[in-house]
């Protein structure tokens, strides 16, 4: 090999690299026969993906969002993800969808509907989804909602202002506003769904996701360029 031919690969792959280090893995899902339409991730640019994070396929991410190592938003299956300003995506959080078409054919049984659009995962404002979490399709999370370390969201929708204790499983129900789920609490039918407690003052963890939003947005602005002598 050429030594010019040589130095110039290196010198892309190390422009590849770095620029995986400065905004994470960041790509467009791949065609297959489940999903023939690819797509980029649309991110704000108040946005930061941490560099061991990933986004992928049919994705939007909104202002001052923190995604956090080991995070995966993979938008290839379902499509599409949405997740909404000032939310935070915590280590190792999972979020992904069910396929969402079959070639040209959508599947609706696979989406959940906000505002006359189709996702298979919608993400509201001030969200948190805590350590090692797991949002997967179809699935909504309304507004200043907290979904705690290791549980799992799945064919679920989550009214705002709702709290997820650490452990806990919900598998296609509805949660009302302003409810909250005991840790490792198994939630499969949606009478157990609707006779979970309502948060109320004496509740301890009842202001615990405005606290953890306001930490992680200063950690997406602790993430943007800054100017020199600024």
């Amino acid at each position: 090999m050429p030594r010019s031919l040589a130095l110039s690969l290196s010198l892309i792959l190390n422009l590849l690299l770095l620029g995986i280090a400065l905004v994470g893995w960041v790509a467009p899902n791949v065609p297959a026969t489940f999903n023939p339409h690819v797509a980029v991730p649309t991110i704000a640019a108040s946005a930061r993906i941490h560099p061991l994070a990933a986004v992928i396929g049919s994705v939007t991410i909104g202002e001052l969002i923190f995604i956090a190592p080991g995070a995966s938003v993979r938008g290839d299956e379902g499509q599409n993800i949405y997740v909404g300003d000032h939310s935070n995506v915590q280590d190792g959080v999972v979020i992904h969808g069910l396929e969402t078409f079959e070639g040209d054919h959508e599947l609706p049984e696979n989406e959940v509907q906000v505002s006359g659009k189709s996702y298979s995962v919608y993400i509201g404002k001030r969200v948190s989804l805590a350590h090692q979490s797991q949002v997967h399709g179809p699935a909504r999370i309304g507004n200043d909602t907290f979904v705690g370390m290791q549980a799992l969201v799945f064919r679920t929708e989550l009214g705002d202002h709702v709290v997820v204790e650490p452990g806990a499983k919900l598998i296609g129900v509805k949660v009302a506003s302003g409810r909250y789920v005991p840790a490792l609490t198994l939630v499969t039918t949606q009478e157990q769904a609707d006779a979970l407690p309502l948060i109320t003052s004496a509740y301890p963890y009842r202001n615990l996701n405005e606290g953890v939003v306001t930490v992680n947005v200063q950690l997406a602005k602790a993430g943007q360029p800054k100017q020199i002598g600024r």
